[in-house]
């Protein structure tokens, strides 16, 4: 999800200005829920997983960022804060950081900024409650298929045999974005690829149909930046 043009223009002055530069590898952590949150990420290369791990050791995964995007998981304009969220990178990439600090007194300094950053945060949560509301109207089978919906919104490659995911996830991965185990997506995912509907190589998906995967959870066409999985 992008930020309104003149706070866009505003954040990469100040990322390109600090200009720290971050690179990680597949299965490193950026930082870990609970840590103090010093620093904005900006993803310039790769793809990072979001999310929390349960009491049980559970994982459950918000959003996959990717590049041009922002990793802000914290509040903001509290004297001290922590990180609410994992950030774990799916492949090697690479991202600058800002302090938390210079963000807060960027979005300070010009009210269309801090505007601009409210209607952001109210978009995200809008975000959210959609999912939930997949989760909680349509089960396991509605949350596997909308999740296949906003991959193909924000990964997909339009290609002959159909929208392609550029992204490569394990079933396990996949689970833990959908909020539900490894047994029901490899179920799903396997007569959904035996009725034609999608196609597997590997860890990779392509979506033949994706048109069905809508009506089958009376997709209410959302806006595109709504429904996105980044």
């Amino acid at each position: 999800m992008a930020f309104e043009p003149a706070l866009t223009q505003a954040l990469e002055e100040l990322f390109t200005k600090e200009r720290h530069v971050c690179s990680f590898q597949k299965g490193a952590y950026l930082f870990q829920e609970g840590e103090p949150a010093n620093d904005i990420f900006w993803i310039r290369s790769g793809k990072v997983q979001v999310g929390k791990i349960g009491p049980d050791g559970r994982e459950l995964t918000i959003r996959v960022s990717k590049k041009k995007n922002m990793l802000i998981e914290m509040t903001l304009f509290e004297e001290d804060t922590v990180y609410i969220m994992n950030a774990k990178a799916l492949e090697y990439g690479e991202a600058w950081t800002v302090s938390r600090r210079a963000l807060e007194k960027l979005l300070s300094s010009t009210p269309e900024w801090m505007i601009s950053w409210l209607r952001y945060t109210q978009a995200d949560h809008v975000r959210t409650q959609s999912k939930l509301r997949d989760l909680v109207l349509n089960g396991k089978k509605g949350v596997v298929y909308s999740t296949l919906i906003r991959m193909g919104n924000t990964f997909g490659k339009q290609t002959e045999e159909g929208l392609f995911l550029n992204i490569s996830l394990t079933n396990q991965e996949m689970a833990n974005l959908c909020g539900t185990s490894r047994e029901v997506v490899n179920r799903l995912l396997a007569q959904l690829k035996k009725e034609g509907i999608i196609k597997m190589r590997r860890n990779q998906i392509t979506l033949c149909d994706i048109d069905y995967l809508k009506r089958e959870i009376h997709c209410e066409n959302c806006p595109i930046d709504i429904c996105q999985i980044d």
